[in-house]
């Protein structure tokens, strides 16, 4: 088990980011997430003093403000929980599925090189291959309802783009009378899912190919010749593409706590590093390909900067969307109209209450009380000294 002073990706940075930033040209948005994730909770962002107000306890703690940087390991459980909190209002009492849409290794150069464009691509043939599947009558007949997850990642840091879907267990029927339930079982099979999916990327790549969106650098040049796309294409074709179904979660509550896991997860926690040393960076990762065995990388400080730089996502790109009854627009109506067909009435979900500070929301919704003094487990924290930033910039807020 590492240590609470153990290293952490920012201490990687730090260390090894000058270097690589020398060597490398990086585009801006990655500069901001390595700079942001080295500021991360030090003096540099400012923050404040406490001090246990319990009298038999002299406990001070200095406690940084969060850089709240998407890809930061250490600004995610607040996030997490804000996310959490706002979805439960929208949980129905039925069964929720969880789908993975994967595509071929081969794709994966050309995503590096066009990541908004082929992210695009994924999110865009997974939604409308849920949707069309779930309104046809051979399985569903109904609007479904989905959540969807970007991940770029394996747990060895490499790329592998992928989507982790939420579904609903049925949905509302044509005419919007009714709720239609699926089975106990995901109402769509798995190799209809693969085959439309497939079918709906590759379309939609030979579209970006042709209006001119995409780039080939480096080892993907020779795609610029349109015979050795064409060629590329049918191999994709051929492919047996992966879609995997799970189970059903225990409960509307077991899928959103589940998938709440999956919304704020970053390429690397700071726990799965496990030394900084001579230059190399050991961490902890499961091979899927060994019987999940748990196993210890070990990584030259440039590779392995670079593997986490690989999952920095564009600038403002969104990486968790809503679809069919789902969708932001006409969520509400469709939540409570589902409600209404189901006989069920709405989730209570704990509102903030006015005045009530960050801490004092996430004790009551989480039960992680961050105000309880860690030494003498009786007092409270008390603010007692503000610590202002070193660095220009917005305030940011103090977080766990």
């Amino acid at each position: 088990m590492r240590a609470a002073y153990g290293v952490e990706m920012a201490d990687i940075f730090r260390q090894h980011g000058p270097g690589y930033r020398e060597s490398h040209k990086l585009p801006p948005h990655k500069h901001r997430a390595m700079n942001a994730i080295e500021a991360c909770r030090t003096s540099e962002l400012g923050g404040h003093r406490d001090k246990c107000d319990n009298e038999d306890c002299d406990n001070v703690r200095l406690s940084y403000n969060s850089c709240r940087n998407r890809h930061c390991p250490k600004c995610q459980t607040l996030q997490k929980e804000k996310w959490i909190w706002d979805r439960a209002k929208d949980l129905l009492p039925i069964p929720y599925f969880h789908v993975v849409f994967t595509i071929p290794a081969e794709l994966k150069p050309i995503v590096l090189s066009n990541q908004k464009v082929m992210y695009s691509l994924l999110f865009r043939s997974v939604s409308e291959t849920l949707m069309k599947l779930g309104k046809d009558p051979r399985h569903l007949g109904a609007n479904i309802g989905f959540t969807c997850v970007l991940h770029t990642w394996g747990q060895n840091l490499m790329d592998h783009p992928h989507i982790h879907c939420i579904v609903t267990g049925g949905g509302l029927s044509p005419a919007e009378d009714k709720w239609i339930s699926s089975s106990k079982k995901f109402f769509i099979p798995v190799r209809v899912m693969s085959k439309l999916f497939k079918g709906k990327f590759l379309d939609y790549l030979k579209e970006a190919y042709g209006s001119g969106k995409l780039s080939f650098p480096g080892e993907t040049g020779y795609l610029e010749d349109p015979y050795a796309f064409k060629r590329l294409q049918k191999k994709l074709y051929d492919k047996k593409w992966v879609v995997y179904c799970k189970p059903p979660f225990n409960g509307a509550q077991g899928a959103l706590q589940y998938l709440g896991r999956y919304t704020h997860r970053v390429a690397i926690s700071n726990d799965r590093i496990l030394k900084l040393e001579d230059g190399r960076v050991s961490f902890r990762w499961r091979d899927y390909a060994d019987s999940d065995k748990n196993k210890v990388m070990t990584l030259d400080a440039d590779e392995f900067i670079r593997r986490f730089l690989l999952h920095i996502l564009p600038s403002r790109f969104v990486k968790i969307r809503h679809y069919g009854i789902l969708a932001n627009r006409l969520r509400k109506y469709y939540i409570s109209l589902a409600r209404h067909l189901l006989g069920s009435s709405q989730v209570e979900v704990k509102a903030r209450k006015p005045h009530e500070t960050w801490q004092e929301w996430l004790l009551r919704v989480s039960g992680i009380d961050v105000t309880l003094c860690p030494v003498c487990k009786k007092g409270r924290m008390v603010t007692v000294e503000i610590l202002y930033p070193s660095c220009n910039g917005p305030p940011l807020e103090c977080t766990l």
